[in-house]
């Protein structure tokens, strides 16, 4: 048995093509994020890769639609990413395929 610490992984991400990962492949990465309310994420796309957060716990603005505990959303490539913490989350977000250098800044 090996056992893991998500506080030695980067930004929450445990999987994925990159290093430290608990199981490293190019196929898909998986995240789990913490966020306190007030923060919203850098704006941003995705040029090859699919983004899917399932929220947990807590209160999202998506694209100007509120999302909460127990519902998804799913970025296509091109969709612009643009999310703002309405109260506490705990998500989790699943990103296929594994393409680490696959995120731009949109301003």
């Amino acid at each position: 048995m090996k056992t893991f610490d998500i506080k030695d992984m980067t930004k929450g991400w445990f999987i994925g093509d990159f290093e430290p990962s608990v199981f490293k492949n190019p196929f898909f990465e998986v995240a789990h994020h913490q966020h306190e309310k007030g923060y919203t994420t850098p704006r941003h796309t995705h040029k090859i890769a699919q983004e899917l957060t399932y929220i947990i716990n807590g209160k999202l603005l998506v694209d100007g639609q509120t999302l909460s505990k127990g519902q998804m959303f799913l970025y296509e490539p091109n969709d612009i990413a643009d999310v703002k913490v309405l109260e506490d989350v705990d998500v989790i977000v699943v990103k296929w395929p594994s393409v680490p250098s696959d995120k731009y800044v949109v301003e």
